[in-house]
């Protein structure tokens, strides 16, 4: 039978004792933390590849630019979120400052301006994980009861940047929606795209906000946020996924190695899995993002419930 209710627990987090517990069998993994300049390249490397390609195919037949949104765009735009998500952890910089202007340029092709507001709930995920009050990445109690079928949790998968974006930040009452760097990201995001769209025209446009959609929505590397959090074994609370795909996501199927040491960016979370093998290898993993996606959808077991919750 699915779930009905949360699996509710009393203790904190799995990630802090484990965090702890690594660094007392391996102190040398202390050396892979901090930043890592090289990731600006990528980021700048893919903005221009994302916009070359809108505009090369925007203005051909959709049956010629759908496709490659989905297959290209989506994982370019997908690739960008997993930089703005190094941004986020100060990993490409040192500074502040420069990590979120880095997540702004970031922001480019993806047409709505969200990354600064990505960084306000993403460090309150890390520090309030599993709590309804301030961790957007959990589905709400409403949400979790209305999404039960295969065509709704379909339905789900494919709006899930609306989802994340809109509907639950309602429920985070308590989070301030609005600072200097989001207004920031939404003049800049809001000038580039006007100047994007009065310059390459309605197709090009469409191919970029086609792409930034199945980048988070219907698509093997959408199967991520079921991967990370979903409930899969009842002692774990978070996943990773050790597939061929990081090599296209810039390694952030390494999530529980990622909650373990945010201070280590995506090229040495590898690193860190090989360093501490006792207390990675044991975990449960999922292997394949696209198996994983049907078995979400098809399977009556997996639901929106399946989620590790505790209090405040």
């Amino acid at each position: 039978m699915p779930r009905t209710d949360y699996l509710h627990v009393p203790s904190a987090q799995q990630h802090i004792a484990r965090h702890r517990d690594i660094l007392r069998a391996h102190p040398e993994v202390r050396a892979l933390t901090g930043a890592t300049p090289s990731s600006m390249a990528w980021i700048l490397a893919l903005v221009l590849t994302q916009f070359v390609l809108a505009v090369t195919v925007g203005d051909r037949a959709w049956w010629i630019w759908l496709p490659v949104a989905y297959v290209a765009g989506a994982t370019i735009d997908h690739a960008l979120w997993v930089l703005i998500h190094e941004c986020t952890h100060n990993l490409v910089f040192r500074s502040t400052s420069a990590n979120k202007l880095a997540a702004i340029v970031a922001n480019g092709p993806i047409v709505l301006p969200a990354a600064l507001a990505f960084r306000t709930y993403h460090v309150l995920h890390h520090q309030h994980l599993g709590e309804l009050e301030f961790d957007a990445d959990l589905p709400g109690p409403t949400e979790a009861r209305v999404i039960h079928t295969s065509f709704a949790k379909a339905i789900w998968i494919a709006a899930f940047g609306g989802v994340q974006g809109v509907l639950r930040p309602h429920r985070l009452t308590q989070v301030k929606a609005m600072d200097r760097w989001m207004a920031l990201n939404i003049a800049v995001q809001l000038a580039a795209m006007a100047l994007f769209y009065a310059r390459a025209g309605a197709g090009p446009m469409a191919y970029l906000l086609a792409s930034s959609i199945l980048a988070v929505g219907f698509h093997p590397l959408g199967a991520r946020w079921i991967q990370e959090h979903f409930i899969f074994k009842s002692d774990q609370e978070t996943y990773s996924y050790y597939g061929p795909l990081n090599r296209v996501c810039f390694n952030v199927g390494f999530h529980n190695e990622h909650h373990d040491f945010v201070a280590i960016p995506w090229s040495r979370l590898p690193a860190l899995k090989a360093a501490a093998p006792e207390f990675y290898d044991t975990l449960y993993a999922h292997h394949s993002w696209t198996g994983l996606l049907f078995r979400f959808i098809f399977d009556r077991e997996c639901g929106l419930y399946d989620r590790v919750v505790r209090k405040t």
